[in-house]
């Protein structure tokens, strides 16, 4: 039984003789061509087709096109220009970064285009791993065969996402120091702000915001030229160590980042630094279920995606009544959302009063008895280092050396560091 699929080549300069190939291709049929990616969406939902096959320069094609097809069981091949095939960093690396599974030359053969095609739907979408080439120093065609060993062992870098309930619990500071710390222990970290209602981190750098860096690496994402090199150049340096990559300036530009995009970000992410900090956003509700278009932009979908590629969370809470409240039940929600994720709860602004003589204990406690958790990390509170910090933009490292919020970062710091040089490469 031949396998039906979308053809979408038009205004390719081969594209007559790519028609009349597919026709005489064995156990396919074409059952529509389409003129554009719109098109392609439309038929992709009709449900008539198993597969596509497209041009490298199909207008408006994008990694949330892809996904989107991907996610009613259509497999995504593409033809590029035989003169191209083989080029580094060429159109062939631009789709793959798209996740489209099999880039064939456009003069395929009939018979290995049927093949392909059949591959590929047996086979579904591609499982890719990533490498990171050490520190900060983009391996590029000009720099390829003179790049040094790096400072960390090859292999896949990990992603930690910092993430906690509604009421101000502290997350950014949290992400902003945590990471200011691993570079102070030389391990190449990039921080990313991924808050979709308000991220802060560039303003607790000290950094102006009108340009998001994140939202430049979704767009560049979306048409698949994000790599290693690319995504660095996107990032701001604070230090040799400490890459910055900016949130958004404004919440209402929420559309700007898609989950298929941001997973792109987080995976060549990977590549660049052995540590990436995001910052997410509180609310993790899959509010597409109560729409009835199910390709529509979801506004928390950033957050859920980040959370489900993240290697650890940290969970972080307010050591008072409400704060710990809001925390237990956000770790119940957490391994509702992704139950197999690592967990590490951080427990802010610890200070006798709210909670008793003994606050600490009160809050690892309730911890332990109502969310399973037999250890968290505890923070002081400590307005004077905090807010020393955001009058000069600097984090704790800096702006406050010997404060004693600051030592619990560089303990938080340590055991990271010692969790990620303790995973084999």
């Amino acid at each position: 039984m031949s396998i039906p699929i979308l053809l979408a080549v038009t205004g390719a300069p081969w594209e007559a003789d790519v028609v009349r190939r597919t026709e005489h291709a064995s156990g396919i049929r074409v059952v529509r061509r389409c003129v554009d990616i719109a098109d392609v969406m439309a038929a992709a939902a009709s449900g008539q087709a198993r597969a596509v096959v497209l041009a490298d320069a199909l207008p408006r094609l994008s990694s949330d096109a892809v996904a989107a097809l991907h996610a009613r069981g259509i497999a995504v091949l593409a033809l590029v220009d035989p003169l191209e095939t083989g080029a580094p960093f060429g159109a062939e690396d631009r789709l793959s970064r798209m996740g489209i599974e099999r880039i064939l030359p456009a003069d395929v053969s009939p018979v290995d285009l049927g093949r392909a095609v059949s591959d590929a739907v047996d086979s579904g979408p591609p499982i890719t791993t990533s490498h990171f080439a050490g520190g900060f120093v983009p391996l590029t065609p000009e720099n390829a065969g003179q790049a040094e060993q790096p400072a960390f062992p090859q292999g896949t870098g990990r992603l930690i996402a910092v993430w906690g309930p509604t009421g101000a619990p502290g997350r950014t500071t949290v992400a902003v120091n945590l990471a200011s710390e691993l570079s102070v222990r030389r391990v190449p970290t990039l921080l990313a702000d991924a808050d979709v209602y308000g991220g802060t981190v560039a303003q607790m750098l000290g950094m102006l915001d009108e340009t998001s860096g994140l939202a430049a690496a979704a767009r560049s994402a979306s048409n698949g030229s994000l790599d290693m090199v690319t995504l660095a150049r996107h990032s701001r340096s604070v230090n040799p160590h400490l890459l910055v990559l900016t949130g958004l300036s404004r919440a209402d530009r929420w559309t700007e980042l898609r989950p298929a995009a941001v997973e792109s970000i987080w995976s060549t992410a990977r590549t660049l630094a052995p540590l990436t900090v995001v910052d997410a956003g509180f609310c993790i509700e899959t509010d597409e279920e109560i729409s009835f278009d199910s390709l529509a932009p979801r506004r928390n979908g950033a957050t859920v995606v980040t959370l489900e590629e993240a290697d650890e969370v940290i969970v972080v809470g307010t050591a008072d009544p409400v704060g710990l409240t809001r925390l237990i039940r956000a770790v119940h929600e957490l391994r509702a959302v992704v139950p197999s994720v690592t967990v590490r709860v951080v427990v802010n602004r610890i200070r006798s009063g709210p909670l008793g003589g003994s606050p600490g204990d009160a809050a690892v406690e309730a911890l332990r008895q109502y969310a399973g958790i037999d250890r968290a990390v505890l923070l002081p509170y400590d307005l004077g280092a905090t807010d020393t910090a955001m009058a000069h933009g600097r984090s704790l490292s800096e702006a406050a050396k010997s404060s004693k919020l600051r030592k619990g970062f560089q303990q938080l710091a340590a055991a990271i560091a010692a969790d990620f040089h303790s995973v084999p490469a």
